[in-house]
């Protein structure tokens, strides 16, 4: 059975590998190896690009765009969903939140009548709960599963208006044109839960001071309880549930003392950005990128070079940082197949979307064609996961 299972999740996860280029009338993206790409494609908003590239043997990286309405409602309101989802101990997390998300947002926002921060807020509480059903039913069979969790990075445009949440440490950043200047500055938009930063660590010493240990520096890289780098995530039940803290559990993952109260969040971080006419474009990315650019170094790749292929360019020059930090050369580091490539970086996600201010400026009510992208070109059965761009 679990071999089967096994089986199932390689074919619905791996890229193809041959070292060819696939092309194809389709719109779904074309295959470069382990990287997936979409040069080029329109949203309510503007224009986006993406790409995806893999490292680890499982695909651990999700992503979506979701064009169009953005309600169960026909009538609206219209805009713009972007969401990245950086998986870690596995893909099962961050591909519940693709093939979920948006539907508990679509539903809030019907619900509500409008787009707004609650709206936002109980789509991921619901996510998180729907998951936590899943890995409760799972538990018996494949425990392991509690220990497996998501970072999530959430952008929305709707009624000129960006909203962004994130749970996590994947990364939104703006670029925004100086008119005095003509410089293009960089703006991080997203606020990124890891324990590297001070603040992070602060807020859990505050959070928890009755346990000295909710911070350890193992191995010179700062963890909560010794475990996990992230503060907030999708998933990590083995974290926030103490009935799935104990055997058959990994004792790897296994806390020495019992769990009071959870110590990983779900509350994601959500702020509120009215968009101006110099606002250019925004950058969504899981943390792989950011580990090897600067938010700066990746406005002006976007900002001096051709729209079309933009996410694309972003993920090679990575790549590119990655292979040099190993003193090789990039053209070897492509040979390296997926699960081995881990060992030089992780997966990368990016997923560039271009403002076009008069189409911005649109109220929410104006009808525009629906339209969904699935990163990395993920192929699940279609009554779960669309795997390319779907037109209404």
């Amino acid at each position: 059975m679990l071999t089967r299972l096994m089986n199932y999740l390689r074919a619905c996860f791996r890229p193809r590998s041959d070292g060819h280029v696939h092309v194809g009338s389709d719109s779904c993206g074309k295959q470069e190896g382990l990287l997936w790409y979409k040069d080029t494609g329109q949203h309510s908003n503007g224009e986006f690009s993406m790409a995806v590239v893999q490292a680890n043997n499982l695909l651990e990286d999700h992503s979506q765009i979701e064009s169009g309405r953005l309600s169960t409602n026909d009538l609206g309101p219209f805009g713009t969903f972007v969401g990245v989802y950086d998986g870690h101990g596995g893909p099962e997390t961050a591909r519940y939140i693709n093939q979920y998300l948006f539907q508990h947002f679509k539903r809030f926002t019907h619900e509500q009548q409008s787009m707004s921060v609650d709206v936002i807020r109980k789509a991921f509480q619901a996510t998180e709960e729907g998951f936590l059903s899943v890995v409760t039913r799972q538990w018996p069979m494949a425990p392991q599963i509690a220990a497996v969790g998501s970072c999530c990075l959430v952008g929305v445009i709707c009624n000129g208006t960006l909203y962004i949440a994130n749970v996590g440490d994947s990364r939104a950043v703006l670029g925004r044109l100086v008119k005095s200047t003509r410089e293009v500055l960089a703006i991080q938009l997203s606020a990124e839960h890891n324990v590297a930063i001070e603040s992070v660590r602060q807020e859990l010493h505050s959070l928890h001071p009755d346990d000295p240990q909710i911070v350890v520096l193992k191995h010179n890289v700062w963890r909560v309880k010794g475990l996990i780098q992230i503060s907030r995530s999708i998933g990590d039940f083995y974290l926030k549930k103490a009935e799935f803290n104990r055997e058959p559990l990994y004792a790897k993952f296994r806390l020495r003392e019992p769990l009071r109260r959870p110590v990983l969040s779900s509350e994601p971080a959500i702020s509120v950005h009215p968009l101006q006419p110099h606002d250019l474009f925004i950058i969504f990315a899981s943390d792989g990128l950011w580990e090897h650019l600067s938010n700066q170094e990746a406005v002006n790749l976007v900002q001096n070079h051709p729209r079309n292929g933009s996410a694309k360019r972003l993920v090679k020059v990575a790549l590119q940082e990655a292979a040099k930090k190993r003193e090789m050369r990039y053209s070897d580091l492509k040979k390296i197949d997926r699960g081995v490539r881990r060992h030089f970086h992780d997966d990368i996600t990016v997923v560039v979307v271009f403002l076009d201010s008069n189409l911005v400026s649109r109220a929410s009510s104006v009808r525009s064609p629906n339209l969904s992208v699935k990163g990395g070109g993920v192929n699940l059965p279609s009554n779960t996961l669309v795997p390319c761009i779907t037109p209404t």
